[in-house]
């Protein structure tokens, strides 16, 4: 009898132990529209042990001359150094495009979808044969060796290039679409995934579209991302920040049963909001220097600041007497974020946990060691 009982408690023990003993697929989403790596990216990568990243490969926006949905700002280059993580190619596409388009401009639209992402990643395998051709060509300390022969670098670029095929493994499509647009939007994701058979398809989630999905619906692809943060919007003057609260993210995650699997992201940025007169003027991204100066920036309250002289911040003209709200995730409210999360979604070793975005000067703002906490905490 007391060893049927040690048993039991040992895998009582046991299996409590275990609860958290995965750790989920570290990743970031990448949103600029040129992306080349440097040394110091590569460092980030490894020290966070980053395996992910959505990058952004292009948006579809409606045009209002030619009436039809048209690919714009296409990414010009994807050039990851040293690093090696899985892309996956994210597709922006504004719910304008969907209200507007018939099926016919649909299916024409994930046809060309598909032969655009197919271009780009035709593009990355060009920029790895050239990386990997340069290392055999050209050695390191080539120069130094008495018997160095130069090999024909076109002909060892193109064998190279034929070992390399466009293989991604998962597609997101980025999309707010609407209890009105939902089924051209449903619609569309089919006909992608007609391009790409063998790819998974996944869909940004936005946290209203889980809340009330029985009116959103739950979109047709293989997985969703689900988007934790710009619960508001920067515009008002009433709002703490739009960014994203965890008070906030707690009206919207009431629930455990969506009916996809579903990747996590989460921000990891920062931004100041400016107002005159309690209007929305504009955003700064780059506002620290700004913030440094004492003499014509006063603070006002926790996080909002008045400005006591005129000021040019970049490219941006602020005046004296404008207002500004400096929004960022607090470590304290990202913890409580997590916990909100963890507590309604099933999260496992195949879990994908995102930030918004890849960019030195966040990372450095948040700190690694900081962000490899975050991931921890899945």
């Amino acid at each position: 009898m007391k060893s049927i009982i040690f048993i039991l408690l040992f895998a009582v023990l046991n299996g409590a132990g275990c609860e958290n003993e995965h750790e989920v697929v570290r990743s970031f989403c990448y949103w600029k529209t040129d992306l080349n790596f440097q040394k110091e990216d590569d460092s980030l990568m490894k020290e966070l042990d980053v395996k992910h990243l959505y990058v952004r490969f292009f948006d579809v926006d409606w045009n209002p001359y030619a009436q039809e949905p048209l690919p714009v700002a296409t990414i010009s280059n994807v050039n990851l150094n040293e690093s090696n993580p899985e892309i996956t190619p994210s597709i922006f596409i504004t719910n304008e495009v969907v209200l507007q388009s018939n099926k016919k401009q649909l299916d024409s639209l994930a046809s060309r979808i598909a032969q655009r992402v197919n271009q780009i990643g035709v593009k990355m395998n060009e920029t790895k044969a050239d990386v990997i051709a340069n290392a055999i060509v050209y050695p390191k300390d080539y120069y130094k060796q008495k018997d160095y022969k130069r090999i024909n670098y076109d002909s060892v670029k193109a064998l190279e290039l034929a070992k390399l095929k466009v293989d991604f493994k998962e597609i997101l499509i980025d999309c707010d679409w609407s209890e009105k647009s939902k089924d051209n939007y449903f619609y569309l994701l089919k006909q992608i995934k007609k391009e790409f058979p063998t790819v998974q398809i996944s869909s940004t989630i936005r946290l209203w579209q889980y809340k009330f999905a029985s009116k959103a619906g739950i979109p047709p692809v293989d997985k969703g991302l689900l988007m934790c943060y710009n619960l508001t919007k920067p515009d008002d003057f009433k709002t703490k920040n739009s960014i994203g609260t965890s008070e906030e993210l707690a009206q919207y995650i009431t629930h455990s049963n969506y009916k996809l699997k579903l990747d996590i992201a989460l921000p990891l940025y920062s931004w100041a909001v400016v107002f005159r007169g309690n209007q929305f003027k504009g955003i700064l991204s780059d506002y620290d220097q700004l913030l440094k100066d004492s003499i014509k920036l006063k603070k006002s309250s926790e996080s909002k600041y008045v400005l006591e002289d005129d000021v040019l911040v970049g490219q941006t003209y602020l005046r004296n007497g404008d207002e500004i709200r400096i929004e960022k995730i607090s470590e304290e409210e990202l913890d409580k974020m997590i916990s909100i999360i963890k507590d309604k979604i099933k999260i496992d070793s195949q879990t994908k946990v995102t930030f918004f975005s890849f960019d030195k000067k966040y990372i450095n703002d948040y700190e690694t060691q900081n962000i490899s906490s975050y991931y921890a905490r899945f």
